[in-house]
């Protein structure tokens, strides 16, 4: 999923690219299900597929969740890569 915002009024604008490791991580987890996260994580089967897709991005807040239920830092589930563009 990209996304574009403005780092600093005026300043050039940066592609962002958010993506996340969840799928692999259910995986190496005794191949854990998305509803097994869910309720680990205290949400919906539906909202982890959407972020496991790249559809949607999580709350803060449920993203720690999400490493937690991994045991993980929650920059090991998921990452921003950023391309400057001009």
């Amino acid at each position: 999923m990209w996304y574009w915002f403005n780092m600093v009024e005026g300043a050039k604008m940066a592609k962002v690219e958010f993506i996340n490791n969840i799928r692999r991580l259910r995986f190496e987890n005794g191949e854990m299900s998305q509803q097994e996260l869910a309720e680990k994580a205290g949400c919906t089967r539906q909202t982890i597929i959407a972020i496991e897709q790249g559809k949607y991005n999580p709350s803060l807040g449920l993203a720690f969740k999400i490493a937690c239920a991994f045991g993980k830092k929650i920059e090991e589930v998921f990452l921003c890569k950023e391309d400057s563009t001009e």
